[in-house]
């Protein structure tokens, strides 16, 4: 039989960390009791065949993500590291994170159309307006322009993590270009034909009207409210890391693959090149960043957007998602001040909170991080995957000198957050349960309302002991489950 219970020296570490299907008496948690039994009384053999199909078919649909290592000479596509032991929520936890993430993005989204208009929230004193003026992904060109339904945000992806005593914190707000949607979908197909008969006892919401919801949340953002508008999704190309996804969601949401090239600016309007002429974009989905949007606007040497673009979008004649310049809410900095925007915009508290964080601007917490820099987690505040950061329980003496020294030359560049135990949950290895440290992307997206795309994605730190679980740096994936009561 599978070692689905291992042993308690192996597995848990009751003083450091929550886990997700066990207790502290290491007893099983009761929402996990059917999985727990269902991999218990399977053999080694079979479980190895179904996790081989279950390889077999990510590497046929091609489920991919490039990995860029200064290590290497040439990036390394591989197929996402997919853990088949679901991560379950009870719904009663889920209802409290699906309010506190839609009231985070309404702030948020609230936040952004201020910054481009009055600047209200710097003129109340809550922001320092220097810590917008110098914002890495502040766009003066989006100063004034009222964007298509007030959406700023129309796909947002919220980090969130769980420390030691199981109480939920939220980490990071990603809100230009999300990833990990593909994930989702194709996570909860995959587990639904290969674990098939799982499914049935486990009672989990469904998340397929979301692909639904994410299609009518573009639609919405259509000029002059077109019925039917003609909507695309702006890629990179083939050799980005995330170009799978590209194409995955362009294929279930029914729109149109386009690179720069494929799109051409006349009249203040963006048109599709096409076998019959050109026809009007009405939406661009755009997974690339501002900086290569439009080399008129941006940077000048981009070869990647549409000369144009943004004329068109001042002149109301096309619609962009996620808007330029949202990125001035996911800085790292700015999110210090997400809780008083909640309630400086809402008149709310916070449903959900922060990791306590340090702004390193400020001399006394700047003072205090770099004498406990052994003890925090910094990170630069443009930088995201898991780039330019500094664990310091896991950090040499080396390493935490030159974030030190960085500091002191650049400290708007860097915050520092208490280094939060995050939860643990099992994979499989090799027949056995094993425990990795995870955290939750939770999908948000806006339209006339924001739905919560139930469960979201569980990202994995694959290797024993890490806190790091970006794809970029070799993480993995979970189903993530939501149980209907």
């Amino acid at each position: 039989m599978s070692t689905a219970r291992p042993s308690r020296s192996h597995y848990y570490d009751s003083r450091s960390f929550y886990d997700e299907m066990f207790d502290k008496d290491f007893s099983v948690r009761p929402h996990y009791d059917a999985v727990h039994r269902f991999f218990a009384r399977m053999k080694p053999t079979e479980l190895l065949a179904r996790e081989h199909a279950l390889n077999q078919r990510m590497m046929e649909e091609g489920i991919t993500f490039t990995l860029y290592s200064p290590n290497q000479s040439e990036p390394l596509e591989r197929t996402i590291p997919f853990d088949y032991i679901p991560r379950i929520i009870p719904k009663h936890e889920w209802e409290t994170i699906e309010r506190g993430i839609a009231q985070r993005v309404k702030a948020l989204n609230a936040f952004i159309h201020d910054i481009y208009h009055g600047q209200q929230i710097v003129s109340a004193g809550i922001i320092p307006r220097s810590m917008i003026v110098s914002n890495t992904y502040f766009r003066p060109e989006m100063a004034g322009i009222d964007v298509p339904g007030g959406a700023y945000i129309t796909a947002s992806g919220i980090d969130i993590i769980r420390d030691e005593k199981g109480r939920y914190y939220l980490l990071e707000d990603n809100l230009r270009s999300p990833s990990g949607f593909s994930y989702v979908f194709k996570g909860r197909t995959l587990m639904s034909e290969i674990f098939h008969d799982l499914f049935p006892s486990s009672m989990v919401q469904s998340i397929e009207r979301s692909l639904n919801c994410f299609l009518t949340s573009l639609r919405t953002l259509a000029p002059n409210g077109k019925r039917d508008p003609f909507i695309v999704l702006l890629t990179p190309g083939v050799y980005n890391s995330a170009y799978y996804e590209h194409a995955f969601l362009a294929q279930q949401l029914g729109i149109h693959l386009v690179e720069g090239r494929d799109l051409v600016y006349k009249d203040h309007k963006i048109y599709l090149r096409d076998l019959r002429g050109l026809r009007q974009v009405d939406v661009i989905y755009r997974r690339i960043d501002d900086d290569f949007l439009d080399p008129l606007s941006f940077h000048p040497d981009s070869l990647l957007g549409v000369p144009g673009l943004m004329n068109a979008y001042r002149a109301g004649n096309v619609a962009i998602a996620n808007a330029p310049g949202t990125g001035v809410a996911d800085d790292k900095a700015v999110y210090a001040y997400v809780p008083d925007m909640i309630r400086f915009y809402l008149g709310e508290e916070p449903i959900l909170h922060n990791v306590p964080t340090y702004i390193l601007t400020r001399k006394e917490e700047r003072e205090y991080a770099l004498e406990h820099l052994h003890q925090l987690v910094v990170k630069e505040t443009s930088l995201s995957g898991g780039y330019g950061m500094l664990i310091g329980p896991a950090a040499t003496a080396k390493e935490i000198a030159q974030f030190a020294d960085a500091i002191r030359k650049a400290p708007g560049r860097y915050i520092a957050q208490t280094t939060m135990q995050l939860s643990r949950a099992p994979v499989m290895l090799g027949g056995e349960m094993s425990p990795r440290h995870i955290d939750l992307r939770a999908f948000a997206l806006m339209g006339k309302d924001i739905h919560v795309i139930a469960g979201g994605l569980t990202r994995v730190a694959m290797q024993e002991g890490s806190l790091v679980v970006n794809s970029s740096q070799g993480g993995g994936v979970k189903d993530t489950w939501v149980l209907n009561r």
